[in-house]
């Protein structure tokens, strides 16, 4: 009788312990089952088995087997009989109805991962690794069930400002993992600025040579009196060809890089290569050297045929570099002052019947979308692009409110969230006055995981639908190294994962930290990277 008793507690605490195995996933699935059968076990040998279209994928499961638990296998591409393969990666357009679906069945000794795309069989892998250990083994038995999973928002995306400090080729690979694992689809990547020219350009060669460098940088905050810098020549910018490198890497894990290149304002490092293209052409520009330029300094583009000229070649090489059906264009904070105080740009709008800066702005946002529209490239900028009258194909990336956000949605256009509160990961996660340096704000991760991106306002105007989904931003002023990015970071980005994936009504708060606790503080650490550890004491009303 005790033997009987001692194996029913056995098999209730093994199911117990698979059932919160398969119930830790971040972000939350959309639904998880608990087979009765036996664990199936993986081990050294054991096959992948992988439909033609996935053979990049399968070597790329190959190499993480190996790197996360030292789990050595074989590759076999799929053949018409049924095989023992222990993990599957099978193509299927019937029972994955969704772009990035995926189902996820662990039985009779095998792991298969249902798919029909490359992103939705990238997304079954990022929830199978999360179900092994991080330490090197030679077995590795997994829980009987199934989980059938696929994203709330077509959108989820992360930023990354290279201008303000500039990062390796390594940490810009790392970061898209980051991307990776959490079921992002889409890696906005910030490559013009004020600050520096970030990515070769071979019609303009002095964007490298002279607007890529600064001579200085800030040091503290911007608001501090008397301002300090660090008078050391700073810069560089990423080839052509590790450009490619990291579009291909990004490719085969299902990411899109959609570039920045900033117009008509933030142009400090264009007009300083090319004094021609700005309003007073014989000024002596610099690469600015502190941030903030609005208003403060002449950083806008003038509209005058070797400007336009510039604009046309410039998109045009940078849309035949990127796969990415989107080109981003910036758009936001272009001071009007310098149109206003500059003849020559006063006789272009009255002879384009422009009817004022405003739409002189739009005029730019349309002409570079006439010249990516050549490339069969669409256009995303920030929300000020829509101040004048702008064609609704464009599409709208809202950095203020969600009055912000109804104003666009209800003009027309289409809509990413990418609210300053609480989506910009420059702002401090701590009211601790002893907390690394940000910009300023306070977005705690509380704040950042119940914020929903569809709220109650847009949903009475019944404009939900033009929400394509979010992203968060970093903006890097204060982020010299790649350990403060991801400190600034983690486990904020986790939490925006959950929140654009995962349906509102799988939304907990209280889960989410067990969850974040038990299966994603250890995979930072398994990284090697750093994230901020107070982010249970530090919540939405401190």
């Amino acid at each position: 009788m005790q033997g009987l008793f001692s194996t029913v507690v056995f098999l209730l605490l093994f199911s117990v312990t698979n059932a919160q195995q398969l119930n830790n996933i971040i972000p939350k699935p959309v639904k998880t089952e608990l087979f009765t059968s036996n664990v199936v076990v993986l081990q050294t040998g054991s096959v992948i088995e992988f439909d033609a279209r996935f053979k990049e994928q399968a070597n790329y499961l190959l190499q993480q087997l190996l790197q996360q638990c030292g789990l050595q296998t074989n590759l076999q591409i799929s053949k018409v009989e049924k095989s023992k393969a222990a993990i599957v990666l099978q193509y299927d357009a019937s029972v994955i109805t969704k772009e990035e679906m995926y189902e996820l069945t662990i039985q009779q000794q095998q792991v298969v991962i249902k798919a029909r795309s490359i992103r939705g069989v990238m997304n079954g892998m990022q929830t199978l690794f999360q179900l092994l250990p991080l330490q090197k083994t030679e077995k590795i038995s997994l829980p009987a069930g199934r989980i059938t999973d696929y994203p709330r928002f077509a959108y989820r995306g992360m930023h990354l400002d290279v201008v303000r400090h500039m990062f390796p080729l390594d940490y810009i690979k790392k970061y898209i993992d980051y991307l990776t694992f959490h079921k992002f689809n889409t890696f906005h990547w910030h490559l013009t600025d004020d600050q520096g020219w970030r990515i070769e350009i071979l019609s303009y060669p002095k964007l490298n040579s002279v607007g890529s460098w600064r001579d200085s940088t800030l040091i503290g905050h911007f608001k501090d009196t008397p301002a300090r810098y660090e008078h050391k020549r700073y810069g560089g910018y990423y080839t052509r060809a590790e450009v490619k490198e990291i579009i291909a890497y990004a490719t085969v894990r299902g990411i899109t890089i959609i570039p920045e290149i900033d117009i008509p304002g933030h142009s400090r490092a264009t007009i300083t290569a090319y004094p021609e293209f700005s309003t007073d052409p014989t000024n002596k520009w610099g690469v600015a050297a502190t941030w903030g330029m609005y208003n403060r300094v002449n950083n806008v583009l003038a509209p005058n045929p070797a400007t336009f000229t510039f604009l046309r070649t410039v998109f045009h090489e940078i849309a035949d570099l990127f796969p990415s059906p989107y080109i981003h264009v910036g758009g936001d904070e272009c001071s009007k002052m310098w149109w206003k105080q500059s003849a020559t740009t006063q006789q272009f709008i009255k002879d384009n019947k422009l009817k004022d800066e405003v739409a002189l702005q739009t005029y730019f946002i349309e002409q570079v979308s006439k010249y990516l529209k050549e490339k069969k490239k669409k256009v995303i900028g920030w929300h000020e692009i829509m101040e004048g009258k702008l064609d609704t194909s464009t599409i709208v990336m809202n950095w203020a409110n969600d009055a912000k956000a109804i104003e666009a949605a209800g003009k027309g256009f289409n809509v990413i969230m990418t609210p300053g509160k609480p989506y910009y990961f420059d702002h401090f996660q701590s009211k601790d006055p002893k907390d690394s340096l940000a910009i300023h704000g306070y977005n705690s991760l509380q704040v950042v995981y119940n914020y929903d991106l569809v709220p109650a306002s847009i949903k009475q105007k019944g404009l939900a639908h033009k929400i394509l989904g979010g992203q968060a931003n970093v903006w890097t002023e204060y982020m010299e190294w790649s350990t403060k990015v991801d400190y600034m970071v983690f486990p904020r980005m986790t939490a925006v994962s959950e929140s654009l994936w995962s349906q509102p009504a799988q939304k907990n708060y209280t889960d989410f930290i067990r969850r974040l606790k038990a299966n994603i503080i250890p995979r930072y650490q398994y990284w090697n990277s750093s994230w901020f550890k107070g982010f249970e004491t530090w919540t939405a009303d401190k």
